[in-house]
């Protein structure tokens, strides 16, 4: 970001990786509102945070509550790039694991869609774990 900011070009901007920000022990949705309008792109998938170890795991299928949170941040920003999948189907067949990632994309972006905004600024104001739990369970339908 600072070298974005040092540029000041309105064609310069950056793409997040989701797996490489958990490989860093990055919270996604953190480093999207830090980026806010400087986000161009970014690569969703997933993985299970070990340090150097890009899993390439479809979206959503290890953390729902990081991708949850990472779509509600996009909303927040009104993200309008590219979004890109970054997974790696070596068991899997390449064009239903890119179809289920577009699946659980619009999952999550409808997700979001019925989340209340009062609520959750209550649950953040108040530190309210267990009220952030049943918000995301609530909005993934478990």
């Amino acid at each position: 970001m600072l070298l974005v900011k040092e540029i000041n070009r309105p064609n310069m901007g950056l793409t997040l990786d989701m797996g490489h920000m958990l490989m860093a022990g990055e919270n996604p949705a953190q480093s999207i509102q830090m980026v806010g309008k400087k986000l161009f792109g970014i690569q969703l998938n997933d993985g299970y945070t070990r340090l150097a170890a890009e899993d390439g795991m479809m979206f959503g299928s290890i953390h729902p509550s990081i991708a949850l949170e990472a779509m509600y941040q996009l909303r927040e920003i009104n993200f309008s790039g590219h979004m890109y999948f970054d997974t790696f189907p070596q068991r899997t067949d390449p064009v239903k694991e890119a179809e289920y990632n577009i699946r659980q994309v619009k999952k999550y972006w409808m997700a979001v869609n019925t989340m209340d905004c009062n609520e959750i600024e209550r649950i953040a104001r108040e530190h309210d774990a267990i009220g952030a739990l049943e918000l995301v369970n609530n909005a993934l339908g478990r």
